[in-house]
């Protein structure tokens, strides 16, 4: 006990993500080792810490507060008042106080540690071969919680009371499962079932061998992970992949892959230093890796594809599965197409009738869906391409504090949602396309459930402009909430600016599919010159039609006629390989796009790529969205130097001629020139066209910076030369670093400009 005159008392509320990581436990042993007393405990708003001690020895621990936090922990704000001293004895940790609104943050979801992987492989260890093994530095958080503070009864876990032994690990201070809400072993906690689609169980005693016997036959398992529900398949094997292709109604669109090793993952792609730490860290993200040519891996899994999205096995029943079965798996999202994940066993049974042979089931709930996200390494950078499981729900920065609290209601496609008060902006995993029921369901309850998780009731609302949106329809269904419009392609720039911390103006180049305009035209190649608060429209590719409307997104020949025919003012070049296999609508489609009939004009970059692709002969339908883009980089030879020339005229508005681009490439396809040169010169006039008029504006505004956002610079080989090419011109560039570049980023922007204009009134 600290004596009277020579004791200092010390009240700190700690803010940030700073429950289930524990935060708790390593300020018990930090108070501990500096000989103070007190206590510590979770409320509504975070921690709170009250130490007494002589004064030398609460400024040290005040220190290492922040500087050695747990890993898991940000720590946002520690704010301090001196309060009377008690003259207590010993350190506690306090019953965790409830009541009024929530201002705390909830930690995303971290892939098992390796010391609870050494207990689950050692045969001594009472968790020796347990697929819920975890401890306070791993396992689930956001998936299980259902309210704050973080405590046991505020999770999926509170059914299953603990046995004496693991009670015993949770009270003990020493131990790393103090307080690690999920604790618990194969007395007292979940366990997991191999069942078939009617509900009987597989007979054999262990339900993962089993599971493992089944993907070895060439069956498809639904896997229940964290945030919802995999379907499993033998990933070596073509006749499974396709048969998963068939029953999830898939045609094409890659599968991730998952192994259980960085070694395995090794065998089957080049793996640089970057990557290796993004595949290998807590937040275990699918990484899009370049495939080593002799993969063991059925070609089925990616189709045309030089890449493999692999991730390495993240839970204990993973890593047991993984162990089991040894060969690569598919493992993708448990769904048919377009719906969301499965998240209960009742879902799986049945929406997975028909898809899935088994299920690997077990009786822990999860609350909140959470799907896996995907990333790429741009330098040694992770360039974020879906952000979900391991990402979200942490905090991201507002650059201009939100006044009043905001909800970003997103997009369409890739949706998310995004809730902001204050200095933070809390962006939803991803949820997906609001095309269905099911879906727009997931959205509007995952909105009331963060709404309630963090405390977070949204006076304003920032939706798209496009009328026809769910989520903008859901905007307008919202009672006692002041709507603000925010245009698709500024909430692009937003966004770009807001994850680099930046309030602008600055150069925006937003390329994506399409998005509403100002005008109510369908913009998608667009120069901006713009801050969070507003934007001006300076520039943007040519306009030209979309023949048949949503067909022409389906059917990229069609564009590619659409653009011949701006291209050669009618009269197109005889003989073209697109318009020969295309020979039966082919007239029919340039009479529609003439017309002006159902065949809206567009600025759409994302049409101008599937043009070329359909030009070049790589595809003439596509069966998901970005597929004929993403095949056309991949094409490309990265080698290639040369450059087809797009103008850029025009004085207050500039105007990037794509039709110049199409005209050089047809005379490099007559002339016997290959896809892959095609590609990249395509690219490469495209790069050099961008960065001439970005030039060109810095010129006439005096702006030095370039943010560039939109969903085609998922195109790593666009964005890396684009932005090496503004850098040789003096111009500093943004890109992406917390939320993706696509839709998917589309909320958090919102929300910024929300931000920015209610407080700029």
């Amino acid at each position: 006990m600290p004596e009277r005159e020579d004791a200092l008392r010390c009240r700190l509320r700690v803010q940030g993500i700073v429950q289930g990581v524990g935060f708790r436990p390593f300020v018990h042993a930090l108070a501990t080792r500096y000989r103070l007393t007190g206590r510590v405990g979770n409320d509504m708003d975070g921690v709170y810490v009250e130490v007494e001690g002589p004064p030398d020895r609460v400024a040290g621990f005040r220190a290492d507060l922040v500087t050695h936090a747990p890993p898991l922990a940000v720590v946002e704000r520690v704010s301090a008042e001196t309060i009377a001293c008690r003259a207590e004895s010993g350190f506690s940790i306090a019953s965790s106080a409830s009541g009024g609104p929530s201002r705390t943050l909830v930690s995303p979801d971290v892939a098992t540690c390796d010391d609870c992987l050494r207990d689950l492989s050692d045969p001594a260890d009472r968790r020796f071969g347990y697929p819920f093994t975890n401890c306070t530095n791993c396992g689930p958080r956001l998936t299980i919680v259902t309210g704050v503070p973080y405590d046991r009864a505020s999770t999926t876990m509170a059914g299953f009371t603990m046995c004496p032994d693991c009670a015993s690990e949770y009270g003990d201070p020493g131990d790393r499962r103090f307080h690690a809400q999920p604790v618990c072993c194969p007395k007292c906690g979940p366990h997991v079932r191999l069942v078939s689609l009617d509900g009987t169980e597989v007979p054999g005693g262990d339900p993962i061998a089993g599971a493992a016997d089944s993907l070895r036959a060439g069956r498809v398992v639904a896997v229940k992970g964290l945030g919802g529900y995999h379907l499993a398949a033998d990933a070596t094997s073509e006749a499974a992949v396709r048969v998963l292709r068939r029953r999830k109604s898939r045609d094409a669109k890659p599968f991730a892959v998952m192994v259980g090793s960085l070694d395995a993952a090794r065998e089957l792609c080049a793996v640089d230093p970057a990557e290796a730490q993004a595949l290998g860290s807590p937040r275990r993200p699918i990484v899009l890796l370049r495939r080593r040519p002799d993969a063991r891996i059925a070609s089925a899994v990616a189709p045309g594809d030089r890449h493999l999205g692999l991730m390495l096995a993240y839970t204990p029943l993973h890593h047991l599965l993984t162990r089991a079965f040894p060969r690569p798996m598919v493992m993708t999202s448990g769904n048919a197409s377009d719906e969301p994940m499965c998240r209960t066993e009742a879902e799986a049974f049945e929406r997975l009738a028909g898809i899935a042979d088994h299920l690997l089931a077990h009786d822990r709930p999860i609350h909140t869906r959470a799907d896996d996200s995907v990333v790429r390494i741009v330098g040694s950078r992770e360039y974020p391409v879906r952000r979900s499981r391991g990402y979200a729900p942490a905090p991201l920065a507002l650059p201009e504090a939100a006044r009043r609290p905001v909800l970003g209601s997103g997009a369409e496609l890739k949706s998310t949602f995004c809730l902001a008060s204050g200095e933070r902006a809390i962006v939803s995993p991803h949820i997906g396309d609001l095309e269905n029921y099911e879906t727009l369901r997931a959205y509007t309850s995952g909105i009331d459930r963060f709404r309630r998780l963090f405390g977070i009731d949204p006076a304003i609302i920032a939706h798209d402009l496009h009328p026809e949106y769910l989520s903008t329809k859901h905007a307008h269904e919202c009672a006692d909430v002041e709507l603000m419009g925010v245009q698709h392609h500024h909430a692009h720039v937003a966004s770009c600016l807001a994850d680099n911390g930046e309030t602008g103006p600055v150069i925006g180049v937003a390329l994506d599919g399409l998005g509403y305009g100002t005008d109510g035209a369908l913009w998608g190649g667009e120069l901006l010159v713009a801050d969070l608060a507003g934007f001006e429209r300076r520039g943007h590719l040519e306009a030209v039609a979309l023949p048949g409307g949503a067909a022409a997104i389906r059917e990229p020949w069609r564009m590619a006629a659409a653009y011949l025919d701006a291209a050669y003012g009618g009269a197109i070049p005889e003989g073209l390989p697109v318009a020969r296999r295309n020979a039966a609508r082919w007239h029919r489609v340039l009479t529609v796009a003439r017309s002006g009939v159902n065949s809206p004009w567009t600025t759409s970059a994302g049409r101008l790529f599937d043009a070329v692709a359909a030009l070049i002969g790589l595809r003439d339908r596509v069966s998901f969205e970005g597929q004929a883009a993403v095949e056309l980089e991949q094409r490309a030879d990265p080698a290639e130097t040369s450059a087809y020339t797009a103008s850029v005229t025009g004085s207050e508005t500039l105007l990037i001629h794509g039709t110049d681009l199409v005209r050089d490439l047809v005379d490099d396809l007559t002339g016997g020139a290959d896809p892959p040169t095609v590609a990249a010169r395509f690219h490469n006039g495209l790069v050099r066209a961008l960065a001439h008029a970005c030039f060109r504006l810095s010129a006439e505004t005096g702006l030095s910076a370039v943010a560039l956002s939109g969903g085609v610079f998922q195109n790593v080989l666009l964005l890396c030369r684009v932005r090496e090419e503004l850098e040789q011109m003096g111009l500093r560039v943004l890109v992406h670093r917390s939320v993706p570049p696509n839709d998917g980023g589309i909320s958090f922007g919102q929300a910024a400009v929300a931000a920015a204009r209610d407080a700029r009134r």
